[in-house]
């Protein structure tokens, strides 16, 4: 007997067709787990976490002549030299990184009446490798031109590399301009960054100002996040912040604030803005984490922001400014209750009847909310007129934080006219001793059917017959909520 229990001598001829058989078998079972795992596939895929963005530095850097002059006990540049030298030793190895280095200023000597405000090149270009090339052309540099900014600002955004658009990774192109003084060529650095910015070429910059003096520094503020360093001291933080800011995102929090100032609305779309150029940065809907404490997001420091928290109606915050290294809480006023649109008892109206809501004293339209449904709104007083025939106001609705105000509107009846000709007419509501104009009749229609709110009304007609005014006819009726009532002519 062999080891599979039979009498007959083992052989490939014997056992071949088990050995078939058992791997057949195992290829439909994988066959069958590759399909129920299929419908997975997308979303695993959808799930793959998008690399980091990758953040290109263009350090934009005074070489001019009045570098020269003495800050503390030793030159502008020495001083700028080791300090930058410095905060490239720190960032030597930092992932997701390409630095690089132009310099102005540096090769043409300052000449009685003649200035060379062409005198600006980039010295090491951008790589994930540069610091040592930078090190190098930072130790050699001579300060002796002049300082064209805007003409350097303006190459600057030749210095990166052209976006991609097919590119998967986020890019972030920040430049960081180090100047002791402002632009000497008549031409207007203001407007070339302000060019780059809604071009999408770069990020405001970074401007530090070495040493500057009280009247200058605000020609310099335009250009983009401005730092003043006015000691050699001064000058080594704003370089460490500016760096730290311009590399980290950071974390932050909408605080959706109740009338009573606790951060607990939530479920509410959020926008976040440029402020400088209006281009959106961030959109999505608020939530409460399972701490029951609002969210925490990541988000770039570098902006300066408007956010708009969409409740109705919206609120807006200017100039939102996020720090970097910490946990910012950006708080909205957004305290919400509900107005919730009912209509009285009976079975559902043929037809969806609208309100249109505005704030008290406001005269545009808010919103449009379908009766029947509930709606969040702003903590506050609002008019409401509900298109109903005849139309419906109701003024000052108010809406506390937390708490629904609901209003019932009442059922419509059902009028029908009847003439026994076609002609013209129109029905009025009666309101004391007057008469409110509600709706024309239609002259060439032989049945009318109207759905009006409860009340008095009275129904004015004329057939296209009659060419005498007297002829004039008038009949009064009652309607009564959810109950038909008619007229004959």
């Amino acid at each position: 007997m062999n080891m599979f229990g039979t009498l007959f001598p083992l052989s490939w001829g014997n056992i071949r067709p088990m050995v078939e058989r058992t791997i057949l078998l195992l290829l439909k079972r994988v066959a069958l787990c590759l399909i129920a795992l299929a419908p997975f596939a997308g979303a695993f895929a959808q799930e793959k976490v998008p690399p980091p963005p990758l953040t290109r530095m263009l350090f934009v850097m005074d070489a001019s002549n009045s570098m020269n002059a003495f800050w503390g006990n030793q030159p502008k540049i020495n001083t700028a030299r080791e300090l930058l030298l410095k905060s490239l030793k720190e960032l030597e190895g930092q992932p997701d990184l390409e630095l690089a280095l132009r310099l102005y200023g540096h090769q043409t000597p300052i000449q009685p009446g003649k200035q060379d405000c062409n005198d600006t090149k980039l010295e090491v270009p951008f790589s994930a490798n540069s610091i040592p090339d930078m090190r190098s052309v930072l130790n050699s540099v001579r300060c002796q031109g002049t300082t064209p900014i805007a003409r350097s600002l303006e190459k600057s955004g030749g210095d990166f590399p052209p976006w991609d658009p097919n590119a998967t990774r986020k890019v972030r192109n920040v430049i960081i301009l180090i100047t002791d003084g402002i632009e000497a060529c008549d031409e207007d650095p203001c407007a070339v960054s302000r060019a780059l910015q809604s071009k999408g070429i770069t990020l405001k910059p970074f401007v530090i100002g070495v040493g500057i003096g009280e009247a200058d520094k605000y020609s310099l503020q335009c250009v983009g996040n401005y730092f003043d360093a006015s000691t050699p001291e001064l000058f080594e933080h704003v370089l460490k912040v500016v760096v730290t800011q311009a590399l980290n995102s950071t974390t932050a929090q909408v605080s959706l604030m109740t009338e009573d100032g606790k951060p607990t609305e939530t479920d509410v779309p959020v926008t976040f803005y440029d402020q400088r150029t209006g281009a959106l940065r961030y959109h999505f809907v608020h939530t409460m984490n399972d701490r029951n404490i609002p969210d925490t997001l990541s988000i770039d420091p570098i902006y300066t922001y408007r956010v708009v928290a969409h409740t109705l109606p919206q609120v807006t915050r200017e100039n939102v400014i996020v720090k970097p290294g910490i946990h910012n809480i950006i708080a909205v006023d957004a305290g919400l209750g509900t107005l919730q649109l009912k209509v009285g008892n009976g079975p559902p109206e043929a037809q969806a009847i609208v309100c249109i809501i505005r704030r008290k004293g406001v005269a545009n339209t808010l919103h449009v909310q379908e009766l029947g449904t509930s709606q969040r709104l702003r903590a506050g007083v609002y008019d409401l007129e509900v298109l109903t025939l005849p139309r419906l106001k109701i003024d000052e609705v108010r809406i506390e934080q937390g708490k629904t105000a609901e209003v019932v509107v009442p059922r419509s009846g059902t009028l029908n006219i009847l003439p026994s000709t076609t002609g013209n007419g129109a029905v009025f509501v009666k309101r004391g001793d007057e008469l409110e104009w509600v709706i024309d009749l239609d002259p060439t229609a032989i049945r009318t059917q109207l759905r009006l709110l409860p009340g008095q009304y009275q129904v004015l007609y004329r057939s296209r017959g009659a060419r005498r005014t007297e002829l004039s006819i008038t009949k009064d009726i009652t309607i009564e909520s959810g109950r038909s009532a008619s007229i004959n002519f």
